[in-house]
């Protein structure tokens, strides 16, 4: 007998508390008699479907409308596989024997051709996606009756079920599922799982492969990836992050629940399978990530960066489930794999952002003492970072702050609740900013413009922290130390800025000074609020808040002494040629300054005072 036969025979032990029935017995006789009789009525109902025998058979399936039939073919094959065990205990050499594996040999060839009909004919039907929307994995894989064992009744009772409460599209997924899930018992029940997986493995692979295809998936070499231009790879990882979500909750999802259903009957047999089908395609899906963090790094790629790390790790517990047996380790791996690169490189890049800041070398300075570009560009990209706090906490939670030097983290962070890795790492960051725009502050020749230039940005720096994400990083506390930081920058602008002008007039107001005196120091008043004026209305505070209340600062301050000045001494100066200013002039000439180059315009000589106003 042929060693492909013998395992139809021996799959199923036969039981142990059997009695052994002596071979002259008349039940024995009678139960070979029935034995002939089922043998016989199998062979007439597999010639039927028998293709090199009937015409029928050709153009019709067993798996098609009433499914009757199907039940009583496997009912058949199963009756024929127990004749077979019964007549392997009389005589393994009977010609019975023979002629019964012949049979099962036809039998299964004509279930491998209905099972490879169906997988073929409901591609459309078993997609990923329809598989998925049917069925969860948890209820797919708990053990269900095939059609083999169900009562007319029941098969019945679950098809009209099917068709009451799911589309028609589904209903026939439902069915297919159904279908090969009963053949699939049948074959591995009599030894023939090899024949049926091999089928199954061949369609099944080829539609994942496809679906991947379609979904714009490259199989790339790292090679490749180092030779593309950023902005190509930077589309291929956007098109990647749409696709591996795709891939992972609809394409291996849905196979793994179609796997789960179909193989039902061996977890070995569900389980290596799908390793065989997914391994290749989801090891190049996992893997692409990984190839982009060895690519070469620059700060401006930390961002799609991060968008791999955290579409991988938001889909890890779906990829964890559906690859969760040994045998897709490897699978798992790769994308644990993927991670510890991409958090590596988006490390680097963090220090890569750091040093360029640090080294960062222009020499110009800012007209009129705005906003520096470095101070914009660093904000903005902090900014970003703090969208993707959440994935940044997790890449630098093991790796500590390391300074330079012993200065104090009190010094660029603030104590309380928000402090975490990534809020201190944050907060570095602004202050090295900070440090380099001290520098920058130096370029300027007039220490007025310096203080300016450093409130101006700062006030940017906590403008950007208030209006983003980072507020959530810094806390409250960080915004009102580094604003009262941005009021003592005002507050020496304005000592500065305005020492001369104040200087010119009496220190005491109470001590009486002669006319010429009077003289002189309105003169001197004249002099150096015209020299002020000048230099300050091409000067420039970009926040409108922050240049309304420096302006109102000044204008009370200087209003009020140069009003008593002016209200004391006015009759003794002889002239109104000596008046340039007058005290309700003060206020028309300061709503002009701090608006950059020309101010907002031209300012009248009129006495008419205006009120300070704000960038419009």
């Amino acid at each position: 007998m042929p060693r492909k036969g013998m395992r139809s025979i021996f799959f199923r032990s036969l039981s142990p508390s059997r009695t052994s029935i002596p071979p002259s017995s008349p039940s024995l006789r009678f139960s070979e008699s029935l034995m002939e009789d089922n043998i016989e009525i199998v062979e007439s109902l597999l010639k039927k479907w028998d293709s090199d025998f009937s015409t029928y058979a050709k153009i019709n399936t067993i798996f098609h409308g009433d499914r009757t039939v199907a039940k009583q073919y496997l009912h058949s094959v199963n009756g024929l596989q127990s004749a077979m065990q019964h007549l392997v205990t009389q005589n393994a050499a009977s010609d019975k024997l023979v002629k019964a594996q012949n049979l099962m040999e036809r039998a299964m060839k004509r279930l491998e051709k209905e099972f490879y009909e169906i997988l073929s004919a409901n591609r459309d039907h078993l997609d990923p996606e329809s598989v998925s929307t049917r069925s969860s994995r948890s209820s797919a894989s708990r053990s269900r009756s095939s059609i083999s064992d169900l009562e007319d009744d029941e098969l019945e009772d679950e098809f009209r079920f099917a068709g009451e409460s799911i589309s028609e599209v589904e209903g026939v997924s439902a069915a297919a599922m159904a279908d090969l899930k009963s053949i699939a018992d049948c074959m591995i029940s009599t030894g023939y799982a090899k024949e049926c997986v091999k089928i199954y493995k061949i369609i099944r692979k080829s539609i994942i492969d496809e679906a991947l295809y379609h979904l714009g998936v490259e199989k790339l070499r790292l090679s490749q990836v180092k030779k593309m231009d950023w902005e190509v790879l930077e589309l291929k990882i956007g098109n990647w992050v749409k696709a591996v979500k795709i891939g992972v909750k609809t394409l291996f999802y849905g196979e793994r629940i179609l796997l789960d259903h179909v193989f039902s009957a061996s977890v070995a047999i569900k389980e290596s399978c799908f390793a065989e089908i997914s391994r290749e395609s989801a090891m190049s899906l996992f893997g692409f990530p990984e190839l982009v963090a060895k690519c070469k790094k620059s700060p401006e790629k930390i961002f799609r960066t991060l968008d791999l790390y955290e579409v991988i790790s938001d889909l890890w517990p779906e990829i964890e489930s559906i690859f969760s047996h040994e045998s897709t380790l490897v699978i798992r791996s790769q994308a644990i794999s993927s991670l510890i690169n991409l958090g590596d490189s988006a490390r680097t890049m963090l220090m890569g952002f750091e040093k360029a800041i640090v080294k960062d070398s222009s020499r110009t300075s800012v007209s009129g003492g705005g906003v520096h570009p470095l101070t914009r560009y660093v904000m903005d990209y902090i900014c970003f970072l703090a969208d993707y706090r959440s994935v940044l906490a997790d890449i630098v939670a093991d790796w500590p702050l390391v300074l330079q030097s012993p200065l104090p983290e009190s010094y660029f962070r603030s104590p309380g609740p928000e402090d975490s890795p990534i809020s201190v790492r944050i907060a570095w960051l602004i202050f090295v900013l900070l440090c380099k725009l001290d520098g920058k502050a130096k370029l300027y020749k007039d220490g007025a413009l310096s203080y300016l230039f450093l409130a101006n940005n700062l006030q940017y720096v906590v403008g950007k922290v208030r209006t983003s994400n980072l507020k959530l990083l810094l806390g409250e506390d960080w915004a009102i130390k580094h604003e009262s930081k941005v009021k003592q920058y005002a507050s020496n602008y304005e000592r500065k800025g305005w020492s001369r002008v104040f200087e010119s007039l009496p220190e005491n107001s109470t001590t009486e000074i002669s006319p010429e005196q009077a003289k002189v120091c309105l003169k001197r008043f004249n002099t150096a609020f015209s020299e002020a004026y000048r230099k300050q209305k091409s000067w420039m505070v970009t926040n409108s808040k922050l240049r309304d209340e420096i302006k109102v600062s000044v204008a009370k301050k200087l209003g009020s002494v140069y009003r008593r000045f002016y209200d004391r001494y006015q009759l003794r100066f002889g002239s109104d040629a000596l008046v340039k200013y007058a005290p309700d002039d003060l206020e028309n000439y300061l709503s002009d300054i701090l608006y950059g180059s020309g101010g907002e315009g031209s300012v009248s000589s009129s006495s008419s005072s205006r009120p300070i106003r704000a960038v419009r």
